[in-house]
């Protein structure tokens, strides 16, 4: 074999290991929600007890922790972000958010996880059915979620209802449908309180 074929064949073999270079995966990202701070109910708790918050529910693509988003032009079809997660499943997070807001709010003399195995007084359980930026001309956020109170041991249900909020969001990126989720939750959440204090 002659030194020329030598030389073309291991150019030949150094443009092949230059072409092999591995691509760049995408980094992950992760979010989390901060609602607006409730103002602090004056005197008693209306609720005069252990308040209890179950996990929540969902079904199908609402219950993981990537980003849900859905088109104007498709609202049968959901998709989510590969790169874009919530720090915890919607499940978990918007519970453990609906925690601190009621004890900002101060609607209970005490709140906690069914994970602190304590008697309780009072049993709150919620659905997430929608929790999804929708990207379009007019982008925005729906939460659609379902919050009901019963008495413990009796399961006499005190209150259930279903809350609804469509929130515009400044742009079509997902930092900007975390920012208008972190209002519309807020919303649910006031809503909820003030039936909760009726």
């Amino acid at each position: 074999m002659s030194k020329l074929n030598l030389a073309i064949m291991f150019m030949a073999g150094f443009v092949l290991v230059g072409c092999a270079r591995p691509q760049v995966v995408p980094q992950d990202h992760y979010y989390r929600l901060r609602l607006v701070a409730p103002t602090k109910i004056q005197g008693q708790p209306k609720l005069n007890g252990i308040v209890e918050i179950d996990r929540f529910s969902a079904d199908g693509l609402v219950a993981g922790r990537p980003i849900v988003y859905s088109a104007s032009d498709k609202p049968n079809q959901l998709m989510d972000y590969h790169y874009h997660f919530w720090t915890e499943p919607p499940t978990v997070l918007l519970r453990d958010q609906l925690i601190e807001y009621l004890r900002a709010a101060g609607v209970a003399k005490t709140v906690v996880t069914a994970e602190m195995r304590v008697a309780p007084d009072f049993i709150i359980s919620g659905k997430i059915k929608r929790f999804e930026q929708v990207r379009d001309a007019s982008p925005h956020v729906v939460l659609e979620m379902e919050l009901g109170l019963r008495r413990a041991g009796t399961d006499n249900l005190v209150h259930w209802g279903t809350y609804v909020k469509k929130v515009a969001a400044e742009g079509t990126t997902v930092a900007d449908g975390v920012k208008a989720a972190n209002l519309a939750l807020s919303q649910v959440y006031g809503d909820y309180v003030r039936d909760l204090m009726k």
